[in-house]
């Protein structure tokens, strides 16, 4: 996409249609409405009043970022004339794009060109979503967008505005207009970089669930035992068993936590790699995986391949509404008392996330004890049976063997995802 030669403000206000008395009004009128209480500048609880009042929500505001780039002296509170050079500086930035985007020169962007932005960037998107990209700028419903409602689109969005980062902009961040529903774009599911993005989860999610295997083999070897058992000394039978052995690879399984019909698939396409990872993580002796599989096909039946499905299930809607809950009002809680109404950060976010996990794993660990049972036992017994002889035999606390070191993991499983993920997407140019 080319650049057009360098423009001045002249250009911007011919665009505009507006003089220059006519321009100093709107952007002192935009200054007033932010400075409600007529302190003669503004501070960060301005700024973010004044964007709570266009009904976005608070994670998607900016109001951080916009604060940091207009406070050009870093004096904590935005005076007019900074509040003005920012309104200069991005309204020249915008103006440069959209003459990028209008090749034909017309003074507006019809629906063709900037899906030409779009797929020169290395965005997929189908006409639907196109259309209702541009009826969401296209304030006078004319089927062009004209400077003046580009402008509007995008004045306060306080990062660069490339193509992309405008994509992104309407795709996650304008989706509410007021007085109307939302609506998801397509585009979060079908941009271009969706398999990259897959690539760095997935790649991320098998270090985080190498890097905590030992814990899930302790967790699992604690679940299906029915004698009392402490950790250390369960840790210990295990160290003898691999050191005695030599190294036997127990197998990796992926478990997917979603929410409804959604997690139910996706566990039960994987269900049967879990059922056999248990059975490797119990056994006395470490054999291989292909003989192992093979055993069970011919001793049990194709069906045993899906022993404890049942319970694995009921407990991926709740796991998933607990945990969602959880991570939200953590989040705000953090937002209201420990960061005094600013966005939280990184660590943040992981703290809220690996707490809303652990309660979320905990409050469904029941469930994930009996399913365990129930793969790792070759006899024939239902949920129900397996239920009681655990209440009979163990109490209640026999469907809580190995919480522990399954609330260990969630720490180094989150921070290590995390990390990763990061790191992946940064490499990727994913950001």
């Amino acid at each position: 996409m080319k650049k057009p030669a360098s423009v001045t403000m002249e250009h911007v206000l011919l665009a505009l249609r507006e003089s220059n008395d006519e321009r100093e009004m709107r952007i002192r009128s935009l200054f007033d409405f932010f400075d409600n209480s007529t302190l003669g500048f503004l501070d960060y609880a301005q700024i973010e009043k004044g964007l709570a009042s266009l009904q976005i929500p608070p994670e998607y505001k900016y109001a951080r970022d916009l604060f940091r780039v207009c406070d050009a002296n870093r004096d904590g509170r935005v005076d007019y004339h900074e509040f003005r050079r920012y309104i200069d500086a991005k309204e020249l930035e915008l103006y440069i794009i959209f003459q990028a985007i209008d090749v034909a020169h017309h003074g507006c962007i019809f629906p063709e060109e900037l899906w030409e932005a779009l797929v020169k960037a290395g965005i997929e998107i189908d006409d639907e979503e196109l259309a209702r990209f541009v009826e969401h700028v296209d304030k006078d419903n004319n089927g062009t967008i004209t400077f003046e409602e580009w402008r509007d689109f995008l004045l306060l969005y306080p990062h660069e505005a490339t193509i992309e980062n405008i994509y992104h902009h309407w795709e996650r961040v304008c989706l509410i207009d007021i007085g109307e529903v939302a609506v998801i774009p397509d585009g979060i599911s079908q941009h271009v970089k969706r398999s990259r993005l897959l690539l760095a989860g997935g790649l991320a999610g098998a270090v985080s669930r190498t890097a905590t295997a030992p814990l899930d083999r302790l967790k699992v070897v604690l679940q299906v035992q029915r004698e009392h058992a402490g950790v250390l000394s369960t840790v210990r039978k295990i160290s003898l068993r691999v050191s005695s052995e030599g190294g036997g690879d127990i197998g990796t399984s992926g478990r997917l936590l979603a929410g409804g019909m959604a997690g139910a698939v996706a566990q039960t396409a994987i269900y049967l790699m879990d059922l056999v990872k248990t059975r490797l993580q119990t056994c006395g002796k470490a054999p291989e995986l292909w003989k192992l599989t093979k055993d069970i096909w011919v001793r049990e039946g194709p069906r045993a391949f899906y022993k404890g499905l049942f319970p694995s299930l009921l407990g991926i809607v709740p796991y998933a509404g607990i945990d969602l809950a959880a991570y939200e009002t953590l989040k705000d809680l953090s937002r209201t008392y420990i960061l005094h109404d600013t966005e939280p950060g990184p660590l943040i976010q992981l703290s809220c996330g690996m707490t809303s996990g652990a309660l979320g794993a905990s409050c469904v660990y029941p469930l994930q004890v009996v399913r365990t049972r129930m793969q790792a036992d070759s006899s024939e017994t239902t949920m129900k049976q397996e239920f009681m002889n655990t209440m009979r035999g163990e109490g209640v606390r026999g469907f809580y063997r190995g919480l522990l070191p399954n609330l260990l993991k969630v720490v180094p499983a989150a921070s290590i995802t995390y990390i990763v993920y990061e790191a992946m997407k940064k490499n990727m140019a994913l950001d």
